[in-house]
């Protein structure tokens, strides 16, 4: 198990799935191989591009599998647990423990609304049930239960969860978060913030379904707020936003499927009932991946 403590840049993957719904590990392995030797800090199977909603146990089991086998513990693996129900968390997150993460990603799926108080117990079972660093996730515009400043203040408590990736898009929730919780919780980036300001304001890195599309860059990115180097790095922010915005606008895990089908990884379509992309869309993710230099120079 890998001990240091979570930073830098930790690419959200995709699932490859064949349409008979076995995971596509040979795929899945060169993708991860490929990250690891583009410079990324950690690994994040079963994040929000990684499409964990429509996955079966099975399959998200075997991919936090495939993801550990193929990084040989080169890199920190941080993988994604989410369930509806606190006991299938709490299952999920022994068994990824005693695969060797090492870390939870901690997500509620919601399909009623759940309180405050079902929401502390929830992810303070997750955390109490292993010994590894958690990370919260909180992404208002998905998640029908959302953490609120009272539930991240009260699970900022619980000594295993170290760290908070923050989705909302908000920079005032972001600053409202960082000043209730202080260094209880190191702050991660989403995709929908501009990485550069949340490092700005005192974040430890980007966790992104982009960065397994742009893996070198974000990294640069990263090592150049670390340097101190803003008017650089704010330079290429601007030039990466490009992806960003494509994100915004088409669906997520197909946007990065898309664009990796089109870097040479055989990723295949985003699950059903999600639909593939069509041809306009494909074309401005390649045209926004041939802008930042992501894309075989044939194309």
């Amino acid at each position: 198990m890998i001990e240091n403590e979570l930073r830098g840049v930790f690419p959200y993957l995709v699932s490859p799935v064949t349409d008979s719904g076995e995971v596509k590990a040979d795929v899945l392995a060169k993708l991860v191989d490929h990250l690891v030797q583009s410079g990324v800090h950690g690994l994040t199977p079963l994040g929000s591009t990684g499409e964990f909603a429509y996955l079966s146990w099975a399959q998200r089991r075997r991919v936090v599998e495939v993801v550990l086998e193929a990084n040989a513990a080169r890199l920190p693996v941080v993988a994604g647990v989410a369930a509806a129900s606190t006991l299938e968390a709490v299952q999920q997150a022994r068994e990824f423990e005693a695969m060797g993460a090492d870390g939870i990603l901690a997500i509620m799926e919601a399909y009623f609304p759940v309180g405050e108080k079902g929401m502390v117990g929830y992810f303070t079972a997750v955390a109490q049930a292993v010994s590894l660093p958690v990370v919260l996730y909180t992404n208002p515009n998905f998640q029908r239960s959302d953490l609120t400043l009272n539930v991240i203040g009260h699970l900022a408590k619980v000594p295993n969860i170290r760290y908070l990736k923050d989705a909302s898009g908000n920079t005032g929730r972001l600053l409202s978060i960082i000043n209730l919780v202080g260094d209880q919780l190191k702050i991660f980036s989403a995709s929908a913030h501009v990485p550069l300001c949340v490092m700005l304001l005192g974040g430890v890195g980007w966790m992104a379904g982009p960065a397994c599309l742009i893996p070198r860059q974000s990294v640069q990115l990263y090592e150049m707020a670390q340097a101190g180097q803003w008017e650089q790095a704010l330079k290429l922010q601007r030039e990466l936003w490009t992806i960003n915005q494509i994100f915004a606008t088409y669906n997520l895990a197909a946007c990065v499927k898309t664009g990796l089908e089109l870097q040479g990884f055989p990723v295949g379509n985003p699950l059903p009932p999600q639909v593939p992309l069509g041809p306009e869309a494909r074309e401005e993710i390649r045209l926004a991946l041939r802008e930042v230099k992501a894309l075989p120079l044939r194309q």
